[in-house]
This record gives C-alpha cells, structure tokens and sequence, in this order.
C-alpha cells in the first residue's frame, strides 16, 4: 500500500533540480536568518517600556525575540513604540447586540542609535477578533487574549522589519 501518489525523483531529475539551485543563488537571494546570525546586533536594542497591558506584552514578546535583556545600559539602538488600539462591533443579533468584536492593534516604531538619529521607522498593525458570550468572565478573557495574539504578532512583524533593516546595513 502506497500513501503518496508522486513518483519518486529518478536520477534524470537531478541536474535539473541543481541547475535551479544554482540559479536561484546566482539571482541575490540571501535567507534573512542565514549563516550570518543576526543575532548580536538584535540583542544591542533597548525597547522603551510601553503603557498599557497591550504594550507590555509587545514590549516583552519583542525582547524575547531579539535576545535582549531588557536592560538600556550598554545598548546600541533604541526601539520607541506608540500603539494605537480599537474595536469594532463587527457581528449583530436581530436586537442589536453585538456578538463578535474586531480589535485593531497599531504600532509605529522608530528605531534610532545613541545620539537620537533615527535609523529606521514603520508601522504594523494587526487585526483579531473574539466572541462575545454569555459569561462576562469568558467574554473578558477572550478580549485579552485577543489582543495578547495581536501583540506577539506585531512584535513578531517588527522583529523581521529589523531583521531586514539590519541585513541591509551590515557592514
């Protein structure tokens, strides 16, 4: 019994396999987390503490992903984030209440050095949603969870953008 319907690769398709290897690489590809590590200029950002529990979970979902300590001493860039947060009614019953909610989470940041010049800025934004039930209590912890998933994939959103920024500025 066969659980796969695709032949295997006979040899006959292996140059054709290399010559696609060797052209992609020839066209400038160069995978972001490649053999190069990124990893000792991400950890040189300090991220400036952000109000709220939206920010809170960015801020540290952030330093977690960039392998910083989350201390400002001896860094060499400075991440500052303003987040602008709403919701939406996007679900209504026949009485008008409202059974679903969208919750946008916008973050712009601005990524500057020592003296304050700003090297790199962008916003990300990210939309979730979450129903509203018949317990207050489920309805709030859907909420927050909600808008915990918003903000690890902005900070998640933000920390490939820096990634980029850094691969394209390396020495």
């Amino acid at each position: 019994m066969t659980y796969s319907s695709v032949p295997p690769l006979s040899l006959r398709h292996w140059p054709v396999i290399i010559a696609a290897c060797f052209l992609l690489s020839a066209c400038g590809f160069h995978p972001l987390y490649g053999r190069a590590s990124l990893a000792p200029e991400m950890a040189t950002i300090f991220v400036e503490p952000i109000a709220e529990r939206d920010g809170y979970e960015l801020r540290n979902t952030l330093i977690d992903a960039l392998q910083s300590d989350g201390d400002a001493g001896g860094k060499a860039y400075r991440l500052k984030i303003t987040l602008n947060e709403s919701g939406q009614g996007i679900a209504l019953q026949n009485d008008a209440t409202i059974t679903r909610y969208n919750n946008r989470l916008e973050a712009h940041y601005t990524l500057s050095d020592t003296r304050g010049n700003v090297l790199t800025s962008g916003t990300q934004t990210e939309v979730s949603a979450y129903n509203v039930v018949q317990s207050p209590y489920a309805t709030l912890t859907a909420q927050q969870d909600s808008s915990k998933r918003a903000a690890q994939e902005v900070a998640q959103r933000i920390q490939l953008d820096l990634g980029v920024w850094f691969r394209q500025h390396r020495k």
